[in-house]
C-alpha cells in the first residue's frame, strides 16, 4: 500500500512543470477571468507561475546555479553557456531584478491561497528583502537565499579563481557537442568575470576594506596554484580532454580551451593576484569586522541573514556560552566513564585527540581507510532513515576529496544536494590535506551532517519543491537541520555500542557552540585571531590544525557559523513545542517530516509549518 505521505511525482514530472514560463509582466491579469468560485484556484495558478518566473529571473543572474539544478535545459539551455556577471554593474543589475520582484510577491493577494503556496511567498520575501539589505552596502558579496555572504569578493575561500575549477569539474555536464559548446562560452566568458571580481576588489580597498593579512598569505598561495595550473594548461583543460576522449569528440575543442587558458585567463588571474599582493602590503592583523569601514554596521547585518533572527552579536554570544556549559555537562560523564578523570572537558579531550587508537594512519592509506569508514556509516544510516520520517527519498549520493588547491582554506567537509533532475549527484567533499584532521570517534558524526539525514538528504525534499524554494536556502535552517541530522542519528542508536562516539557527536555540538562565542568574538568583541583559536582548543578540545581554518573561514564569511547551533536549537525548541502542545498525539515521524516537507526556509516560517502540523495532529 501506497504511504499516503509519499510524494506523488516524480523527479521527471517536476522539471517538465517547469517548461510553461510565464513573463511576469503578463501575471497581473492572472487572477482576473475566472468565476467567482475559482478565484482561488486561480490565484493559486497565478501565484506558481508568478513564483517560475521569479525563478527564472534569479537565474539569469546566476546561471551556475541553473546548470547545478539541471533546469538549464529546453527553453532555458541558453544558462548552460553563460557565468554570472561579478562586475559592479552586473551586481547592481541584479539587485535591481531582486527589487522588481520583490515588488511582485509582495503585491500578490495571499487571500484563499494554500498554505504551502503562501508559504512559497513568504520564503521569496523573506530571502529578498535581507539579500537587497546586504546589496545596498557598499562592498562585498551577497549571497542571495544561500550561506556564503562575505566581505571581501576574493580571499583564501571566496572568489572565482577557486569556484569555477570545481564548478567547471564536478557540475557542468559533458555528454555531448551542445555541453562542449557550452563549456567553451564560458571559458571565453571566465577572463571578463575576474575582471569584474578586480573592480570590485580595487574598488573596495580604495574605502580602505583589505583584508587581514593571514587571510590574504593563505589567498596568495592558492591563487597561485590556481595560476600555475593555468599556465601550464591544465587548468578546465585535463578534464575536458578526457571527456572528448571518452565520447569520441575531436581534441581540437581541448586546444582551444588551452589558448583560453594559458592566454586571457591567466593574464585576469595575473592581475588579481597582483591585485592582491597589492593588498598585502597594506593589511593588518586585525580579524575582525569591527576594523573595517562600516564594518559593525555590515556585521550585523550578516548575523541577522545567517540566523533569520534579529539576535544581536551580544545576544549570540551568551546564548554560545550558555550552551556550551551545558553540553560539556553531558561530556563530563562519559570521559570520567572510560577513564579521563583529570582536567576540564577540554583538557580531556585534547589528550583523547591524541589516543592512537582514534587516530587514522597517514597519508594514502589513512585517506583509503576514511573512504570507506565513510561508505560504512552512509550504508547504516540509510537502513535507519524509516524509523524517523514517513516520507522517503533515496539520494543519489556520492564522496569526493576536495580538490588539492582548495584544501587549506576549507573546512574539515561541506555537503549539499544534488541537482533537482537527479544527473548531478548530492555530495559530500572531505578535506584530506591531512589524515590527522580526523578521528574515528567523530567522523562518523560529521558523515551524518553532510550526508543523511544532514545536508544532502534535505536538499532531495527542497529539489521536490517549487524551482524557487530548490534555490533559495537559508543557513540557519540548512545547518541547523544538519545539526538535527546529527541528533537523529545518535537518538537512532548510532553510538550504542561506540561510547566514544557519544563524545564526537556532543564535541561536535558543543563546537556549534564556540562558533556561536568566536564569530562574535572575532567581529564584536574585538578578538585577536590567536584568542579565538585558542578558545576552541582550550573550552573544547578542539585539534588546533582544524580550528585555524575555521577561524580563518570566519574572518571571510562573517556570522555564517552562527547560523549552525542558533537553527539546531529551535529546531529542537519547536520539537518540544510540538511534543507539549500534543501530548500523547505527538508522533517523532510526523514532526521530522513536518519539518522538512516544509522546505528549507527562515526560522519563522519554519515555525509556521510547525504550527499547522500541531493543528493537523489535534484535528
Amino acid at each position: 500500500m501506497k504511504n499516503p505521505n509519499d510524494f506523488s511525482f516524480t523527479r521527471r514530472q517536476a522539471i517538465a512543470g517547469l517548461s510553461a514560463t510565464t513573463s511576469l509582466a503578463a501575471l497581473g491579469g492572472c487572477v482576473a477571468t475566472p468565476r467567482p468560485e475559482g478565484i482561488a484556484q486561480a490565484q493559486a495558478i497565478g501565484a506558481e507561475r508568478l513564483l517560475e518566473g521569479v525563478a527564472y529571473s534569479l537565474l539569469r543572474h546566476e546561471p551556475e546555479r541553473a546548470t547545478s539544478l539541471g533546469v538549464d535545459t529546453g527553453r532555458h539551455a541558453a544558462l548552460r553557456s553563460r557565468l554570472e556577471d561579478q562586475s559592479q554593474a552586473g551586481q547592481d543589475a541584479y539587485a535591481a531584478q531582486l527589487r522588481d520582484d520583490l515588488a511582485l510577491v509582495r503585491r500578490y493577494p495571499m487571500d484563499g491561497l494554500d498554505a504551502d503556496t503562501v508559504t512559497n511567498l513568504e520564503v521569496v520575501e523573506s530571502a529578498y528583502a535581507t539579500a537587497l539589505d546586504g546589496f545596498a552596502l557598499p562592498y562585498g558579496d551577497v549571497a542571495v537565499g544561500s550561506w556564503r555572504n562575505a566581505p571581501y569578493v576574493v580571499i583564501q575561500n571566496v572568489g572565482t579563481y577557486l569556484d569555477m575549477p570545481r564548478f567547471m569539474d564536478s557540475v557542468h555536464p559533458l555528454k555531448d557537442g551542445d555541453d562542449v559548446d557550452a563549456y567553451m562560452a564560458r571559458l571565453e566568458q571566465l577572463p571578463a568575470v575576474l575582471d569584474g571580481e578586480l573592480g570590485r576588489m580595487k574598488a573596495a580597498r580604495a574605502m580602505g576594506v583589505v583584508p587581514p593579512d593571514f587571510l590574504i598569505d593563505k589567498a596568495l598561495g592558492q591563487m597561485e596554484s590556481t595560476l600555475g595550473d593555468a599556465m601550464g594548461g591544465t587548468l578546465f583543460v585535463a578534464q575536458l580532454r578526457q571527456n572528448l576522449a571518452a565520447s569520441g569528440m575531436p581534441e581540437q575543442f581541448a586546444a582551444r580551451a588551452e589558448g583560453l587558458v594559458t592566454g586571457p585567463i591567466a593574464t585576469a588571474l595575473e592581475k588579481q593576484f597582483a591585485e592582491l599582493r597589492t593588498q598585502r602590503g597594506l593589511a593588518d592583523s586585525n580579524p575582525g569586522m569591527w576594523s573595517q569601514p562600516r564594518g559593525e554596521e555590515w556585521y550585523d547585518w550578516a548575523l541577522r541573514a545567517s540566523t533569520t533572527t534579529p539576535l544581536s552579536p551580544d545576544e549570540v554570544h551568551e546564548q554560545g556560552l550558555e550552551e556550551l556549559e551545558n553540553l560539556h555537562a553531558r561530556m563530563d560523564p562519559i570521559l570520567r566513564r572510560i577513564g579521563y578523570t583529570s582536567g576540564t572537558v577540554g583538557e580531556r579531550m585534547q589528550a583523547l585527540s591524541q589516543d592512537e587508537r582514534y587516530k587514522f594512519a597517514e597519508g594514502d592509506p589513512g585517506r583509503a581507510e576514511i573512504m570507506a569508514f565513510i561508505q560504512d556509516r552512509i550504508a547504516w544510516i540509510k537502513g535507519e532513515m524509516p524509523r524517523a520520517f514517513n516520507t522517503l527519498v533515496d539520494p543519489n549520493l556520492e564522496v569526493r576529496r576536495l580538490p588539492l588547491a582548495e584544501e587549506p582554506g576549507a573546512p574539515g567537509a561541506y555537503g549539499g544536494a544534488g541537482s533537482k533532475d537527479g544527473s548531478i549527484p548530492g555530495r559530500m567533499w572531505i578535506n584530506l590535506r591531512t589524515t590527522d584532521l580526523h578521528r574515528k570517534y567523530d567522523l562518523a558524526d560529521l558523515t551524518y551532517h553532510e550526508t543523511i539525514p544532514g545536508h544532502v538528504w534535505e536538499g532531495e525534499y527542497s529539489n521536490r519543491l517549487p524551482l524557487i524554494r530548490s534555490i533559495l536556502a537559508f543557513n540557519a535552517f540548512s545547518e541547523g537541520w544538519a545539526l538535527y541530522g546529527e541528533q537523529l542519528a545518535d537518538e537512532l542508536g548510532a553510538y550504542e555500542d561506540f561510547e566514544v562516539g557519544e563524545l564526537g557527536y556532543l564535541q561536535s555540538l558543543a563546537f556549534r557552540a564556540c562558533r556561536m562565542v568566536v564569530d562574535t568574538g572575532l567581529h564584536s568583541k574585538r578578538w585577536s585571531r590567536a584568542q579565538a583559536v585558542d578558545f576552541f582548543v582550550t573550552r573544547n578540545g578542539s585539534k588546533r590544525e582544524e580550528v585555524e581554518s575555521e577561524v580563518d573561514r570566519y574572518c571571510s564569511w562573517p556570522g555564517q557559523a552562527c547560523g549552525y547551533k542558533v537553527g539546531h536549537s529551535e529546531i529542537v525548541r519547536q520539537r518540544g513545542r510540538a511534543e507539549a502542545a500534543l501530548g500523547s498525539n505527538y508522533d517523532f515521524k510526523a514532526f521530522n517530516d513536518a519539518v522538512i516537507l516544509g522546505g528549507n526556509a527562515p526560522l519563522d516560517v519554519m515555525a509556521k509549518n510547525v504550527d499547522r502540523y500541531i493543528e493537523r495532529a489535534r484535528a
